[in-house]
């Protein structure tokens, strides 16, 4: 396992979760994905105790799982509401 590359997903995902511009999907992830608080929001950073508080998600079912909520609610968001982040949203499909 590289726990450094499963951190970076695990915080970015998390980060662009968070931006997902239709709260019904952005429900979605609060409930399936990252459990709020677990990684702030804007960190994507690693650091030196990042592999012991987020090391539940880094096993190879939860990290799939993970994986696949984010692609679903993804997919979700493109098709409604796209993605907002600093003022500016995405495009409308």
């Amino acid at each position: 396992m590289n726990t450094n590359e499963r951190i970076k997903m695990l915080k970015a995902m998390e980060f662009i979760a968070r931006n997902v511009n239709n709260e019904s999907f952005l429900n979605g992830w609060m409930a399936l994905g990252v459990a709020d608080g677990d990684i702030e929001y804007g960190d994507l950073s690693v650091g030196p105790d990042d592999a012991d508080e987020l090391g539940y998600y880094m096993e190879d079912g939860p990290f799939a799982d993970l994986m696949d909520t984010f692609l679903r609610c993804m997919a979700h968001a493109r098709r409604d509401g796209g993605l907002y982040c600093d003022g500016v949203v995405s495009k409308e499909a």
